[in-house]
């Protein structure tokens, strides 16, 4: 069961995205990849709304989860969060294991 952590940065002044560009160049994005349990860390921006970033962020389980938050990378995000001044809204997803194969008829590959 996976679970995937929608955060959604907004900021002003292109803050945001100067956020996710350098938790990227700093490496710190990489090595929450390799952090064992994740599944994911990616960001994107939303066609419509410049001064947001969405992280996309999925890991094994809730474990693996609590692990990273009490590891010291969160301090550097949390740095860099009060740094650039950005606000979060947060969404919550468990996979649906049972069902994965269930839109499949839908899915143009």
């Amino acid at each position: 069961m996976a679970i995937t952590i929608n955060i959604y940065y907004k900021g002003k002044n292109d803050n945001a995205r100067r956020f996710a560009k350098e938790m990227i160049e700093s490496g710190t994005v990489d090595k929450i990849r390799l952090k064992e349990g994740n599944l994911r860390y990616e960001y994107f921006f939303p066609i419509d709304d410049d001064e947001t970033v969405l992280l996309i962020d999925s890991w094994k389980s809730q474990e693996a989860i609590d692990e990273h938050h009490a590891s010291s990378m969160m301090n550097i995000i949390s740095d860099l969060r009060n740094k650039y001044d950005l606000h979060m809204h947060v969404e919550r997803y468990v996979s649906d294991d049972e069902n994965q194969n269930i839109d499949q008829k839908y899915i143009r590959k």
